[in-house]
């Protein structure tokens, strides 16, 4: 059974509402989840160290549900989620029916859900031992909003393929990372979205936010600037052999796990986002 906290209005697209914690099977088709009430939150986070992990940009409730899901079956079956820990699924609308158009405007979907998470851990953080997140491509906009607000450290962030400017934790979320213990980073100078999508898309976004340098290269593509500083941690470049495209850092989003078209990349990723979190060096990439 994983948990799920809700900022979604609708299946796809629609506005940022919420949250709702929910728990259930994701996995499902359709997911098969229930609201967990308000006053059995508490007892759900006493004392558990809280992993939050986000799916990014163009991604619906059921495919969102089904990849965290997975990724959470991953990271317990590879002994990096024990008893103690608590995997929560953040889902927002990130997505919408023309992706490529829409793109410049989810950045402030994205910050909308990372204010309410920020609050929502506020809300509950004498309840939670610890506070970590993990990401994917625009989630990572999410996951650092939320970490800017939150009124403790977050204990660990992983963000891997962040569709967001790779200086952003020297410009608009300096104070995430002054508020992180520790930040590592997955990125590839093989992803396509980022080295176009997001070169297309993020100079238009520039013109209705202007809070961070234009025309950078995405974290995600080429890695924070050098050198980089604590809490930064190395390393965050993935080999060029084999290459990781924007979609293989997460387990499939159409079906439970085993995964019936079993691929080489994503577990390695997974591996790189457990070791995040439990704090361990990485033996990857």
């Amino acid at each position: 059974m994983t948990l799920y906290l809700s900022f979604r209005s609708q299946a796809v697209g629609g506005a940022v509402a919420g949250p709702i914690l929910l728990q259930g099977n994701g996995t499902a088709t359709p997911p098969a989840l229930s609201v967990v009430p308000p006053q059995s939150i508490a007892g759900v986070f006493r004392g558990r160290s809280v992993l939050f992990a986000t799916h990014g940009f163009n991604v619906s409730y059921q495919a969102g549900a089904c990849a965290l899901g997975n990724l959470e079956t991953q990271l317990t079956a590879d002994g990096f989620l024990r008893a103690s820990d608590c995997f929560v699924g953040v889902l927002w609308p990130g997505d919408f029916w023309i992706p490529v158009i829409n793109y410049p405007f989810s950045g402030g979907d994205a910050i909308e859900s990372g204010k309410r998470l920020a609050a929502f851990c506020n809300d509950w953080q004498s309840a939670m031992q610890s506070v970590s997140f993990v990401s994917h491509s625009l989630g990572a906009r999410l996951v650092l909003q939320a970490v800017s607000l939150m009124q403790r450290r977050a204990r660990s962030v992983c963000l891997t393929a962040a569709a967001i400017n790779r200086d952003c934790l020297l410009s608009e979320y300096e104070r995430a990372a002054g508020n992180s213990d520790s930040i590592s980073i997955l990125s590839s100078d093989n992803d396509l979205v980022l080295k176009l999508a997001f070169a297309v898309g993020d100079p238009i976004s520039d013109l209705l936010d202007p809070d961070h340098t234009p025309f950078e290269a995405a974290l995600g593509f080429k890695g924070p600037p050098v050198p980089a500083a604590l809490p930064i941690q190395a390393p965050w470049q993935t080999p060029q052999t084999p290459p990781y495209d924007h979609g293989n850092y997460l387990p499939p989003s159409d079906a439970p796990l085993p995964d019936p078209t079993p691929d080489p990349l994503w577990p390695k990723a997974v591996d790189f986002m457990g070791r995040a979190y439990r704090g361990d060096p990485q033996t990857w990439p």
